[in-house]
């Protein structure tokens, strides 16, 4: 029709966008997911199978979110953020049946910054930021915020060693580390890690 943008990003018919939503060019939304009022989805994303995506959830672009990832209202994801398949967001706190938390000033704001990837089954939960290119491992739980390039894992998650913009695991010696596969360098500083133009 005259006067009507054609949509330059893909939903598979067994899929659901609710109006108001904002999608941007190049992202794919896969089969039996939904999209929910007032959620924000960058360009050249990948919204795999039964995702769930809630309600004003903000998502950057190039983010792949796999299979049965449920992303709750309170939850940000930054650009190149990757969520493993099942892996878990909570919202709430205290959360009971009983007693309804179910508004925007009931949820614990979640930030996952640039980068980050969170592995298969990991559980995320609300009130806690995720640095840029940390790496969660699989079946994790976090219940604190977690550093900038730390790789951390077990229940509860804790800091195991850090990993490169690449995703390879760094070896630190002398508060400085060069990735052995593509070559960037990092230096430790007050116990966190950074990028070094060296």
């Amino acid at each position: 029709m005259d006067g009507v943008a054609e949509a330059t990003y893909f939903v598979h018919e067994s899929s659901y966008v609710d109006a108001p939503a904002e999608i941007g060019d190049g992202t794919k939304i896969w089969h039996f997911s939904h999209v929910m009022t007032g959620s924000t989805i960058g360009r050249e994303c990948t919204i795999g199978q039964n995702v769930c995506v809630g309600p004003r959830v903000r998502i950057g672009n190039r983010v792949k979110i796999q299979n049965n990832v449920s992303v709750y209202e309170g939850v940000e994801l930054e650009d190149d953020v990757f969520c493993g398949p099942s892996m878990v967001f909570t919202n709430v706190v205290t959360p009971r049946c009983g007693t309804p938390r179910n508004t925007s000033a009931d949820f614990a704001p979640t930030i996952v910054r640039r980068g980050a990837t969170l592995g298969a089954n990991c559980t995320i939960v609300c009130g806690h930021t995720i640095g840029e290119f940390a790496f969660v491992g699989a079946g994790s739980v976090v219940t604190s915020d977690v550093p900038p390039y730390a790789l951390v894992y077990g229940n509860p998650a804790r800091v195991r060693g850090y990993a490169c913009e690449c995703g390879v695991r760094l070896s630190i010696a002398y508060d400085a580390a060069r990735c052995e596969s593509c070559g960037r360098w990092y230096v430790q500083e007050n116990g966190r890690l950074r990028r070094s133009q060296r």
